[in-house]
């Protein structure tokens, strides 16, 4: 497996982060892999009404701010949340905006 160009640790920056958390859709994904780590981008998207493109842009959204690390696994992308890293960065920032988040659909899409 390899991973995918990400920002390293020391480059993260709060800006950026919080803009990839600050979308509903990419909030309940980044929730569904801190739950799943490991999982693949279909399955952690699974049920939600997004098309596929709109997906991709915000894996890469969620990566390129270092939120998650993507590793391509043959024709599968795998996802974790740098829960470690965005700790040691900025301590306290990622447990409670994901406390907040209910289980289900983003706010805003249809039942």
């Amino acid at each position: 497996m390899r991973s995918l160009p990400q920002p390293s640790r020391e480059s993260l920056s709060l800006a950026p982060v919080l803009h990839a958390l600050g979308d509903p859709v990419r909030l309940e994904l980044v929730r569904r892999a801190r739950g799943h780590p490991g999982s693949t981008c279909a399955a952690l998207a699974d049920g939600l009404e997004v098309p596929a493109s709109t997906l991709t842009n915000h894996w890469r959204i969620l990566r390129e701010a270092g939120v998650i690390t993507m590793t391509v696994d043959g024709r599968h992308r795998r996802i974790r949340v740098r829960a470690d890293d965005l700790g040691d960065r900025f301590p306290g920032l990622l447990d409670p905006i994901l406390r907040l988040v209910a289980p289900g659909p983003p706010a805003g899409d249809p039942p």
